[in-house]
C-alpha cells in the first residue's frame, strides 16, 4: 500500500505566514515536538518519499510509530490553520462567539452571555448566516427561562417567536434555490450547453419553476442573487447570451450593492464576473471583454477574495477567457504568446485547479497553436484532453476535441491514419446524447477529403462543405461548434487559400 501524501499536500499548500504563525504556536508548546521533525523534512521535499524520511530519522523512536505521528502533526497544522484564519472568516467569529454564549452560560453569567448573543445576532444579520441565526435565536430562548426564574418578565416572547419564523423561512427559502442551482450546475459541468431535446427541456423547467419564474420569491440579498444566476445559467445553458447578460448583470448588481455579502459569496462572484465575460466575447465587445478580465484579476488584493480557492478561479477563468478571448480575434500569435505565463502561474497552483479548467485550458492552447499553423504542437495540447476522457465532465469539450482532432490530422496530411481517426471519432459521438448535424456533416467531408488526393477535387469537396454548414448554422443549438472551433472559418481559409487566422480577421473587420 503506498504511503499516504494527504499531510504531504497540506503542508505544501501552507503560506508563509501560515508557516510562520504553525511554528509560533508550537513554540509555546512544552515538551519534546516529534512533529516539528518531520514538519522540517517534509516541507523540503519536493515530492513526497516515505523511505527517505524514515531513513533520516531511522534512530529516532518516534519513527517506529511514523502514521500515529503523521495524523498528530495533520490535525495540529488544521488547529493552527482555525486559530489563523478564526478572525478572517464570518462563519469563523460566528463559531467562535457561540463557543464563548456556551462557556458564559454554564458558568450562570448570564447578563455577559446576552450581550454576546445579541453581538453575534447582528453579524448573522448582516452577513445573512441563518443557520447560525437561529442557533443564536435558542440561546436566546435559554436566556428566557433563566429571566424568569430570576422573576424578569420583560422580555417579548412573541417578538422572539416571530423572529424564529422569519428566519426559518429565509434559511428554507435559501436552501430551496441552492438546490435548485445544483440541478441546473450539473447540466452546465456535464455538457456545458444542452445538447440534445431533453435537457433542453430540463433547463426549461428549471427556467418555470415558480421560484425562478415568479416576482418577489427570494427571502433575501443571498437567495435573489442565486435567483438571477440560476436563470443567467439557464440562459447560457441554450446560448441565449442576451438574456444571459441581463440575468448575470442582474446578479452583478446585487452583490455590488450589498458588499458584505459579495465578499462572503466571492467565489460566485467571480463566476458571475466570467459568465458576463463569456457574453461580451459572443457579441463582439472585445474592448468590455479587456476591461472585464482587469477587473477579475483586480480582485484578488481585496477582501473575500484572497483564498486559495478564489485565487485558483480567478487565475484560471481569467486566463481561459483571455485565450478565447484571442481566439475570437483571430490573434492567435497573442495567445501563443501567453501560454508560458498561464503554464507558469499552473505550476504555482499545482494540484488546486479543478479538472475541468485544467481540461478548459489545455484545449484553448491546442487552439492557439492551430491558429498559428503549429499543427504538431497543437495535436500535443490536444492529445493531453483526448487521452484524459472523464465520463461525466463537459462532454462537449470531449466531442468537439474529436471533430477538432480530424482537422489537425487533415492539416498535417495524415490522410491514411484520419480513415481510422473518422472511425473512432464516429463511434465516440454516436455514444453521446446529441443531435448536433453540424457534426455528421463534418465527419462525412473530412472522410472524403482523407480519400481525395487530386487538389482541384478536393476543393470542390470544401466548396460543397462550406455550403452545408452556412444552411446548418442557421440552426440557433448548431452554432454551438464555434465556441470551440470556428469551422465556418476553417473552410474558407482552404477555399480562398488564407490563413486561418486571416479569415477570421477580415471576418471581423466585415
Amino acid at each position: 500500500m503506498k504511503p499516504s501524501i494527504e499531510l504531504f499536500k497540506l503542508i505544501k499548500s501552507l503560506t508563509k505566514s501560515e508557516k510562520r504563525f504553525f511554528k509560533l504556536s508550537s513554540s509555546l508548546q512544552s515538551g519534546e515536538k516529534n512533529y516539528l521533525k518531520i514538519f522540517d523534512y517534509i516541507e523540503k521535499q519536493s515530492e513526497y518519499d516515505e523511505y527517505e524520511l524514515k531513513l533520516f530519522f531511522e534512530n529516532e523512536t518516534f519513527i517506529k510509530h511514523l502514521p500515529s505521528e503523521k495524523n498528530h502533526l495533520y490535525k495540529l497544522i488544521l488547529k493552527s490553520l482555525r486559530s489563523y484564519y478564526s478572525e478572517q472568516s464570518v462563519n469563523s467569529t460566528l463559531k467562535e462567539e457561540i463557543k464563548n454564549v456556551e462557556i458564559l452560560y454554564n458558568k450562570a453569567l448570564y447578563r455577559e452571555c446576552e450581550k454576546f448573543v445579541g453581538r453575534a445576532k447582528q453579524l448573522a444579520e448582516k452577513y445573512e448566516k441563518f443557520y447560525y441565526w437561529f442557533e443564536l435565536i435558542n440561546w436566546e430562548k435559554k436566556l428566557l427561562d433563566s429571566a424568569y426564574e430570576s422573576g424578569v418578565f420583560s422580555i417579548d416572547l412573541d417578538k422572539l417567536i416571530e423572529e424564529e419564523e422569519m428566519v426559518i423561512a429565509k434559511l428554507r427559502n435559501l436552501a430551496e434555490y441552492t438546490m435548485i442551482y445544483s440541478k441546473i450546475n450539473l447540466i452546465f459541468r456535464s455538457g456545458g450547453f444542452t445538447r440534445n431535446e431533453s435537457e433542453r427541456k430540463t433547463v426549461e423547467g428549471i427556467a418555470d419553476y415558480h421560484l425562478i419564474k415568479s416576482k418577489n420569491t427570494a427571502l433575501s440579498t443571498k437567495a435573489a442573487s442565486i435567483c438571477y444566476y440560476i436563470k443567467g445559467l439557464c440562459s447560457a445553458t441554450n446560448r441565449n447570451y442576451e438574456d444571459s447578460f441581463q440575468f448575470f448583470n442582474k446578479t452583478r448588481e446585487i452583490l455590488d450593492n450589498n458588499p458584505h455579502i459579495k465578499s462572503d459569496t466571492g467565489a460566485r462572484y467571480v463566476m458571475t464576473l466570467f459568465h458576463l465575460l463569456r457574453c461580451y466575447i459572443d457579441n463582439r465587445e472585445f474592448d468590455q471583454a479587456e476591461a472585464l478580465i482587469a477587473d477579475i484579476r483586480g480582485l484578488q488584493s481585496k477582501k473575500g477574495f484572497k483564498s486559495v480557492d478564489v485565487s485558483v478561479k480567478i487565475f484560471a477563468n481569467s486566463y481561459n477567457q483571455e485565450l478565447v478571448l484571442l481566439h475570437a480575434k483571430g490573434e492567435f500569435q497573442k495567445s501563443v504568446d501567453l501560454i508560458p505565463e498561464i503554464e507558469r502561474q499552473q505550476d504555482l497552483y499545482e494540484g488546486k485547479l479543478s479538472k475541468e479548467m485544467e481540461l478548459l485550458l489545455t484545449y484553448n492552447k491546442a487552439y492557439s497553436y492551430f491558429g498559428v499553423g503549429d499543427f504538431k504542437r497543437a495535436l500535443l495540447y490536444l492529445n493531453e484532453v483526448l487521452n484524459d476522457n472523464e465520463q461525466n465532465l463537459r462532454q462537449d469539450v470531449y466531442s468537439f476535441a474529436r471533430l477538432f482532432n480530424l482537422v489537425i490530422h487533415y492539416e498535417l496530411g495524415n490522410y491514411d491514419f484520419l480513415e481510422y481517426v473518422v472511425k473512432s471519432a464516429s463511434r465516440y459521438l454516436n455514444k453521446q446524447a446529441r443531435n448536433y448535424e453540424i457534426e455528421n456533416i463534418c465527419i462525412k467531408q473530412i472522410r472524403k477529403l482523407s480519400k481525395t488526393p487530386i487538389e482541384i477535387n478536393r476543393l470542390e469537396i470544401f466548396e460543397r462543405l462550406d455550403r452545408d454548414v452556412s444552411v446548418i448554422l442557421e440552426d440557433h443549438n448548431e452554432q454551438v461548434i464555434l465556441a470551440y472551433f470556428n469551422i465556418e472559418a476553417w473552410v474558407k481559409s482552404k477555399i480562398k487559400k488564407l490563413s486561418f487566422q486571416k479569415v477570421i480577421q477580415d471576418s471581423i473587420k466585415g
